[in-house]
């Protein structure tokens, strides 16, 4: 039988927008937009970079709370506020994902708030690190 695992921070904005900041639906896990505000402090760093770094913890967080981590990850999205950060975010981003090589999506929408300079979204597949890679070149 198929089970839905809703995860939830106590962030404020999951309660008041009414959304989970992860659902596992069976091994499919689906990761909303996470700015890089840290959960304890409250506090968001001004900095491009800490903001990205936060991203990731607070994602990592909330993969391992269903069994998974970010090598399970199939598909990002990255949301960065002001293009000429598009470098430095990218770098850090390809570091995180080095040999994972999700399929990804960046672009460089206004964001909730001037304050968020970067936000990520993904969708991981529990257990796909394990599963036998097949990688083909077109190019």
């Amino acid at each position: 039988m198929s089970k839905i695992t809703k995860v939830n921070t106590g962030s404020a904005f999951e309660e008041k927008g009414s959304y989970s900041r992860l659902v596992a639906v069976d091994n499919w896990i689906y990761v909303s937009n996470t700015a890089g505000r840290n959960p304890e402090t409250k506090l968001i760093s001004e900095d491009v970079l800490e903001q990205a770094k936060q991203v990731f913890a607070n994602i990592e967080t909330a993969l391992a709370a269903v069994n998974s981590s970010l090598a399970d990850v199939v598909m990002s999205r990255v949301f960065i506020q002001d293009p000429t950060d598009t470098n430095t975010v990218m770098e850090f981003i390809g570091q995180k994902f080095k040999g994972i090589n999700p399929a990804t999506t960046v672009t460089c929408p206004p964001l909730g708030s001037t304050v968020y300079k970067v936000e990520l979204e993904v969708t991981a597949y529990r257990g796909a690190a394990q599963l036998e890679l097949e990688h083909i070149k077109i190019a």
